[in-house]
């Protein structure tokens, strides 16, 4: 019982530490109430300031993939208990993204800032728009099992885990890829755009299609359905003409 509780204890407390980085590293994006931010603008050597963000995001990419795959899972799972694999990959993930979020270093000027106040409310809004259809997105899912939540609790009743159904709720039908969608629309979505920002922005945009194809290569292993259902909808612009010939299926 105690063990059991302590891996609770541990999957909640990598959750809530995630909930509070991820946060902070959104107003960190949109430059809204934190200093510095993304786009604070640099005074110091350019070469130096790329190749620290660089590294940082690049280490933070490397971990999220690797971490992610189920060959390393397997392996892994030899050293830790299972039932808290998926919150120790989210708090390794969360560690590394607050590292990229404090230590990361303005570099350049402004390549464009707009003045307008009614462009500038729209692309607010499409930033805030951009991070409701992500988190929107976690939960039709399954936001607990994502973030390791489901594990740990049904590690503490001492009930074995067992795997999420393939559904396909409302914005899955539209597009297999919600989360990623949400966060390009996010990260693009800048009334201030500064060389940082810029280079932050092609890099996840990078690593988003990039890590999306190993992603999938997995789900049809994974899901017989998958491969079905990559043919009924696409990855990341909706076709709201072309409708789900296999029902309400999607990767859970």
């Amino acid at each position: 019982m105690i063990k059991r509780s302590l891996m609770l204890t541990y999957g909640v407390a990598s959750y809530l530490l995630f909930v509070a980085v991820f946060g902070y590293a959104i107003l960190f994006i949109g430059n809204i109430l934190v200093s510095p931010s993304l786009d604070s603008v640099g005074d110091g050597n350019l070469l130096h300031a790329m190749l620290i963000d660089m590294g940082l995001l690049g280490l933070f990419a490397v971990q999220h993939s690797i971490m992610a795959r189920p060959a390393f899972k397997k392996m892994w799972t030899r050293i830790i208990p299972k039932e808290i694999e998926r919150s120790t990959y989210v708090l390794i993930s969360t560690v590394l993204l607050g590292a990229t979020v404090y230590f990361w270093q303005p570099m350049g000027g402004i390549i464009w800032e707009v003045s307008s106040p009614m462009v500038q409310t729209i692309l607010y809004g499409l930033f805030a728009t951009g991070w409701a259809i992500l988190f929107l997105a976690s939960f039709q899912q399954n936001h607990y099992d994502l973030f390791g939540l489901r594990q740990v609790w049904l590690a503490f009743r001492n009930k074995p885990y067992t795997q999420l159904p393939f559904k396909t709720p409302f914005l899955y039908r539209h597009m297999r890829h919600p989360l990623y969608v949400g966060m390009l629309i996010g990260i693009w979505a800048a009334p201030t755009m500064s060389v940082a920002h810029l280079v932050f922005a092609l890099l996840c945009t990078g690593y988003i299609f990039v890590g999306t194809l190993f992603e999938e290569k997995d789900l049809e292993e994974l899901l017989p359905e998958y491969k079905q259902y990559k043919k009924d909808v696409p990855m990341f612009m909706p076709r709201p003409s072309r409708n789900l010939k296999h029902g309400n299926s999607v990767p859970a």
